[in-house]
C-alpha cells in the first residue's frame, strides 16, 4: 500500500487539521513535534505529511505530489488551480472584500480606471473585469495594502478582512464583499479515481465533525 500524501499550510490551519485527523485515529505524533521537518509520517496508516507554504498547498495538490491538501479559500481563488474542492471546513473564517475611504461608500462603480492595491491580484482583476465589467489597474503589493489609499497609491484595495479593526483604525471601510473566506479540503483529481476508498474514508470522517 502506497503513502496516501496530504500537504498542510503551515501555522494555525494545520493545528485545527490535526485535530481533525486525530478525531478519525490519524496518528499526528510526529506532525505535532515536526520542528524543522517537512515531511511526516503516520506508518500505521501509510500517510506521509508535508508542510509547506499556504500558497503553494494546491500546486502540490494540482500536480498530484499531494493527494489531499487543507487551505484557505482565499488561496484557491488566487491560485485558480485545477483540483477537487470538497469540504468547507468552516474554520479560519473571514472574508475577501473590497475596502476604502468611507467617503467612496455607494460610489465605487463612478470612479474610471481604479488603481487597486493587493496581495491578491488574481481574486481582483477576476472580480472587477469579470463581475463589475470594470478595467483596473493592478498594484501588486506583499506588506500593508491599507497604505496604499492613505498616500494616494490606489484609490481602493482588496483583502482579506477578519474583524475590520484595522481598517477602522484607518479610517477605510468594506465597500463591497467579493466573497466569504474559510478553510477548505481540496484533492487531487486523480487520486480520487485511484484512492477513491481511503480518501473518501477520510472527508467523510471530517465531514462528520463539521
Amino acid at each position: 500500500m502506497r503513502y496516501l500524501n496530504i500537504a498542510l499550510s503551515k501555522g494555525r490551519l494545520a493545528e485545527v487539521a490535526i485535530e481533525l485527523f486525530e478525531n478519525i485515529d490519524i496518528d499526528c505524533t510526529e506532525l505535532k513535534a515536526a520542528g524543522r521537518k517537512l515531511i511526516l509520517y503516520d506508518e500505521t496508516n501509510k500517510i506521509k505529511f508535508f508542510l509547506v507554504k499556504p500558497a503553494d498547498v494546491p500546486t502540490y495538490v494540482e500536480y498530484g505530489a499531494a493527494d489531499i491538501g487543507i487551505v484557505g479559500k482565499d488561496t484557491l481563488l488566487e491560485e485558480a488551480r485545477n483540483l477537487y474542492e470538497v469540504l468547507d471546513l468552516g474554520f479560519a473564517k473571514c472574508k475577501m472584500c473590497v475596502a476604502g475611504p468611507k467617503e467612496l461608500m455607494g460610489k465605487l462603480d463612478s470612479i474610471p480606471n481604479k488603481r487597486v492595491a493587493t496581495k491578491y491580484p488574481h481574486i481582483a482583476r477576476e472580480f472587477f473585469e469579470h463581475v463589475k465589467n470594470e478595467s483596473i489597474e493592478i498594484i501588486k503589493l506583499s506588506g500593508s495594502v491599507e497604505l496604499a489609499p492613505l498616500v494616494g497609491l490606489s484609490e481602493v484595495i482588496v483583502d482579506i478582512v477578519e474583524s475590520g479593526k484595522t481598517l477602522k483604525e484607518n479610517g477605510l471601510e468594506v465597500l463591497e464583499t467579493i466573497s466569504e473566506i474559510s478553510a477548505r479540503l481540496i484533492v487531487n483529481k486523480v487520486s480520487l479515481k485511484m484512492e477513491a476508498e481511503r480518501i473518501n474514508r477520510i472527508i467523510n470522517g471530517i465531514r462528520g465533525q463539521i
